[in-house]
């Protein structure tokens, strides 16, 4: 199912602003040398990323799902001085392709990659994030929300991506476990008191949680 009709993606794309080279690089190759290259955020999504980074101008950044690496470099854009981010990627053979642009970019230098099970690295971080972006195994969602809900500072922002997962959350023939998650992450996050919370379908869906 079409979140937004081609014709109206295609038109917003023209106006924003272009994607960085070396970000255009790194697509490129993450298209292809990697098995899901739809997973990276790509350029209308980077913006958007790099765009509410700016806003909150965050100290600390913490990132779910490192992939190969573009919604890093993108959310690093917007750190404050002397800001860090911190991105959390459970598959090692990603790495090669991550850290290979963290070394090439300018702002490489901000980004700190750890490997593992975010469930265990993330209660062992000891700062207090102000932008937090979830990008990880959709079927672990709600435990990833209890896990990073208290390292986000009050008044911080967390992103969640996939949320729409290509419309099948609406259609009840999708009855798979990845759907169900997703929809009881989306119900369970619409009733929680301790955030305010709006989702932008855009992409594959996108909430905007901020911690009250």
């Amino acid at each position: 199912m079409k979140i937004i009709a081609d014709e109206i993606q295609s038109y917003v794309e023209n106006y924003i602003d272009k994607e960085p080279f070396l970000l255009s690089e790194l697509n490129k190759e993450t298209h292809q040398k990697t098995m899901f290259p739809r997973m990276i955020s790509g350029n209308y999504q980077g913006r958007l990323l790099s765009f509410l980074s700016k806003l909150v101008q965050p100290k600390y950044i913490l990132e779910v799902g490192t992939y190969t690496g573009y919604a890093s470099l993108c959310l690093a854009e917007g750190l404050a001085k002397d800001g860090k981010v911190i991105t959390i990627e459970v598959d090692p053979e990603l790495q090669i392709y991550s850290q290979k642009y963290f070394d090439l970019s300018e702002l490489g230098h901000l980004v700190e990659q750890k490997i593992g099970d975010a469930l265990d690295i993330v209660p062992s971080l000891e700062h207090e994030f102000d932008l937090i972006f979830l990008d990880a195994d959709k079927m672990r969602y709600l435990d990833y929300y209890e896990a990073l809900l208290p390292k986000l500072r009050k008044g911080g922002l967390l992103i969640t991506d996939n949320v729409l997962w290509s419309g099948q959350v609406v259609d009840k023939r999708f009855d798979d476990k990845t759907t169900n998650s997703l929809r009881e992450f989306n119900d369970y996050v619409a009733s929680d008191e301790r955030v305010d919370k709006i989702i932008l379908p855009i992409r594959d869906g996108l909430f905007l949680i901020r911690k009250k």
